[in-house]
């Protein structure tokens, strides 16, 4: 099957996703995940295009307990009609973890380890005065790890454990993160701006 281009995946998201803070998102962890298909030496097309589109039906269908179209099951389905890769297929339904899917894959491994770590990155740049990412330090992101209140939603113990499932380390992985998204800093909206 083909690997959609980036410009299609782009389009697509543009289409099902409105809400610019989780455009936003799903760009940052195509940062990240492309970055670390370089390090890897996979095929950062595929790895990209697969982050970039892995909340594609999120803001349409929020409700993960609908068993017919909750996140991500239309999109699944979409994308199988699409004839997407099935690695791309296997690594958004491997990234919900209410859908009992493994993640097996270096893809898979690499998009939950990515996902929710973007979010505090980002929160951690938005209280800055600068409001630019590119002055974000490791630093900073471990002390409003620490603090719970801090983006309580995101569930720390699940980043941790998804890094560990990647075999890499906690701190060396927020700063590979940080630094993939400060390289897109413009296009995320975090440059200050």
């Amino acid at each position: 099957m083909p690997i959609p281009t980036r410009e299609e995946a782009w389009n697509l998201v543009c289409e099902w996703i409105q809400n610019e803070g989780l455009r936003k998102h799903v760009l940052a962890v195509e940062a990240a995940v492309r970055a670390y298909a370089r390090k890897f030496g996979e095929d950062e097309e595929l790895w990209g295009v697969t982050a970039l589109v892995h909340d594609l039906d999120y803001e349409r269908y929020p409700d993960m307990t609908d068993e017919v179209n909750g996140h991500p099951r239309t999109a699944l389905r979409l994308f199988e009609e699409l004839g997407w890769p099935e690695e791309l297929i296997h690594a958004v339904a491997a990234h919900a973890d209410h859908l009992h899917v493994p993640a097996t894959t270096l893809l898979d491994k690499t998009l939950r380890a990515c996902d929710e770590i973007t979010g505090l990155i980002i929160a951690t740049a938005y209280v800055r005065p600068s409001r630019d990412i590119r002055d974000v330090r490791l630093k900073s992101v471990k002390k409003k790890w620490k603090d719970k209140r801090f983006t309580a939603a995101i569930d720390r113990e699940e980043i941790a454990r998804n890094v560990e499932a990647l075999g890499v380390d906690l701190d060396e992985h927020i700063q590979f993160v940080l630094q993939a998204m400060q390289e897109r800093a413009s296009e995320l909206g975090l440059d200050g701006r």
